[in-house]
């Protein structure tokens, strides 16, 4: 931390004293036990990182401790705060309380339904009521008051809205006010750095204009947020952005083996995705990028105690209601690959990303290829490209289009910078390769069954024939 947290600092949602976790995008802090719960719910509820154990870009943490100081819980225990809601019973949870279901009950209504949220009245078109919350949000955040533009947010204000009038995002006004903290908040909602003003301009134009380099800095970091991730997962580097350096792209031991004719399908196959679909596997594999680290910071800080339970274990990617069943099952799917299996594909998304932003004669626009390096908190924005490819159904299926295959067949190679030569391949072709893949994959793990077994067998032999020889 930038800060020793002061001791009068509690946990937003039992009040427990010493928080040691934040919900970034909720600007609260909270302590072990509720941050086992906010882990169940998923990164599209609550985006956790240890105030401590975790990396922090320095104006991300600032933007969390000043909402947390300006009461950004008022915001999600609005009508907790009213006298009315001890008389129907309605209470917040406390320190003494089980985590389930107590808490878990609390922090569910809390974050995932919102239920203590100020409501606006109804309207009949809610989509005008965004669009006025949207304004709101665009003039607000030339200001440094970030618990405002957290409130619009909450009630859901977009922060990739462009204004008609205007010509430009919100993003741009704070870029150009210099307002960093703003940044760092509508950037965590899914604001664009890279998105164009009516005028060609993106936020990092207006920053380096208005003399604000640190904002200009910390906007392309963003930009990159994605594959710098993934890249410091696997090697513990970033980029040197400021020299140029958009990528670094580490490299397996056993990179020189040769590969099957599967396997070289199946990476041609990867790089034929449309850029639609390739965002969404790359925004699913930082997921469980976050995931994992998050469990091993997790299990690091907990010291065996007894919050290390079944209960409080992260076991794959909650399921986000915003996907289809199929997406979700293909994202949990990815917790079974073993650590070599996910290098491999982390390094291939890497991989194909970079190819992808050089490329550009590969798109049809250059918004394509802005896709690719969006921050993964672009979930929430409700942008779509590529609107004539196939949903990411046609990648995932319920039973074997497994990723599990591509990855553990098709991902050991040290890059995908080759450029494609048979043009672009059918949902078909792809699904006969990923099927071809998944049998392999059930004819090894058969042989390895067979070989423990037989292993089993002699060592029962051998003890036998040792007894005998002692009698």
């Amino acid at each position: 931390m930038s800060k020793r947290l002061r001791s009068s600092e509690m946990c937003a949602d039992c009040s427990g004293p010493d928080p040691s976790w934040a919900s970034v995008n909720r600007g609260t802090f909270i302590c072990d036990e509720c941050c086992s719960v906010h882990r169940s719910l998923g990164r599209h509820i609550s985006q956790v990182r240890h105030l401590k154990h975790t990396p922090w870009p320095p104006t991300l943490l600032q933007m969390v401790e000043t909402l947390y100081n300006n009461g950004a819980n008022s915001i999600w225990e609005h009508s907790l705060l009213d006298p009315a809601s001890i008389m129907s019973g309605r209470r917040k949870a406390n320190p003494q309380d089980k985590v389930h279901p107590n808490k878990a009950e609390f922090i569910r209504a809390k974050y995932q339904m919102l239920a203590f949220v100020h409501r606006l009245p109804c309207r009949d078109d809610d989509s005008v009521t965004a669009k006025d919350l949207s304004k709101q949000l665009h003039s607000s955040v030339r200001t440094g008051n970030l618990e405002t533009c957290l409130r619009l947010l909450s009630l859901g204000a977009q922060a990739n809205f462009f204004h008609p009038e205007k010509g430009n995002t919100p993003l741009h006004v704070a870029s150009k006010a210099g307002q960093i903290l703003q940044a760092e908040l509508l950037a965590v909602y899914g604001a664009d750095p890279g998105t164009q003003d009516s005028s060609g301009k993106t936020p990092v134009d207006y920053a380096r204009q208005g003399g604000h380099h640190e904002l200009a800095e910390r906007l392309v970091e963003i930009q990159y947020e994605l594959t710098d991730r993934l890249a410091f997962y696997l090697c513990g580097r970033k980029p040197d952005h400021k020299n140029g350096q958009h990528f670094i792209i580490p490299q397996m031991a056993d990179s020189s083996l040769d590969l099957s004719e599967l396997a070289k399908a199946a990476k041609k196959k990867l790089q034929s995705l449309s850029n639609h679909l390739f965002e969404e596997l790359a925004m699913d594999v930082y997921d469980e990028v976050d995931r994992r680290e998050t469990d091993a910071v997790w299990l690091a800080t907990q010291n065996h105690s007894t919050l290390v339970t079944e209960t409080t274990v992260v076991p794959f990617l909650p399921v986000n209601p915003e996907y289809s069943s199929t997406r979700n099952q293909g994202r949990q799917k990815l917790a079974r690959f073993n650590a070599h299996e996910f290098a491999t594909l982390v390094i291939d998304i890497l991989s194909d990303a970079k190819r992808r932003q050089q490329g550009s004669s590969l798109s049809s626009s250059k918004d394509n290829v802005e896709l690719i390096l969006k921050t993964i908190n672009n979930q929430h924005s409700t942008e779509s490209q590529d609107n004539d490819q196939p949903d990411y159904d046609s990648v995932a299926s319920d039973e074997d289009t497994d990723l599990e295959a591509t990855a553990s067949k098709a991902h050991r190679q040290k890059s995908l910078d080759s450029d494609l030569s048979d043009g672009p391949v059918t949902v078909q072709e792809f699904m006969e390769v990923k099927n071809a893949l998944v049998a392999s994959e059930a004819k090894i793990q058969q042989l390895m069954k067979v070989n423990n077994n037989l292993s089993d067998e002699l060592r029962i032999m051998q003890k036998k024939l040792l007894g005998k020889d002692a009698n």
